[in-house]
């Protein structure tokens, strides 16, 4: 899942980002308002991050006009303002969560987390399809009730998958969705780790899970064994 962190603090942004970058996500950062508008206008984000003192353009500013483009992407708000008209402001302009500073960061993954899976119509934490199992608080997976060890991008790759379980995946998608502006992503590299996934979920005689649909994508569902 991919997330974009805006803070103009350069310690706290960069300590945002080591810890949500250590839980999975893929993390891009900005310390302004106009330029996080810029980077939404062009990269379809998980999650957004939100300082609301920002330089340039507020934070307020940066979610009206998110909401006023049409983009649905997540948004929580962070701010040392903790009264109440604060938070309603946010959230009447469109947040769909709010955090006030000081806070534990452990709080601020658990609320990007519960964000993320509202906004892939995933309430529950874990997710099940066939013999697979996936809890996404804890990342672990289990493939017939035996824990199977997935590599950062691997689990990344199959968390995207399995939040849209059922429905075509494009190859676009998945690199704009698994990968921040740091990685380099090869012709073949996604093709390498589908590989490398199959290998590890699918078992003999059991149902196959991830399916490749050729020129198109991929797909995370029950199949013919």
């Amino acid at each position: 899942m991919r997330v974009l962190v805006v803070e103009d603090y350069p310690s706290l942004r960069e300590s945002i980002a080591v810890a949500l970058t250590e839980n999975g996500f893929s993390v891009d950062t900005e310390e302004d308002g106009a330029a996080a508008l810029r980077r939404l206008e062009q990269t379809p984000y998980d999650a957004v991050v939100l300082d609301v003192m920002l330089p340039k353009l507020d934070g307020f500013a940066v979610v009206k006009e998110i909401r006023s483009r049409g983009l649905d992407t997540k948004v929580i708000l962070l701010t040392a303002r903790d009264s109440i008209e604060d938070r309603v402001t946010g959230l009447d302009l469109g947040a769909d969560d709010y955090l006030s500073k000081p806070f534990a960061m452990a709080e601020l993954l658990a609320r990007v987390r519960r964000l993320v899976r509202s906004g892939h119509s995933r309430p529950s934490p874990s997710v099940a399809i066939g013999h697979l199992l996936i809890d996404t608080v804890r990342r672990e997976v289990a493939v017939d009730g035996e824990i199977v060890a997935l590599t950062a991008r691997e689990y990344a790759l199959l968390e995207y998958l399995a939040m849209r379980s059922g429905k075509l995946v494009s190859r676009s998608e998945l690199q704009e969705h698994i990968y921040d502006d740091h990685s380099l992503i090869g012709s073949n590299v996604l093709d390498v780790y589908v590989g490398y996934l199959r290998r590890k979920i699918e078992r003999k005689g059991l149902p196959r899970l991830l399916h490749t649909r050729r020129g198109h994508g991929y797909i995370l569902e029950v199949g013919d064994p």
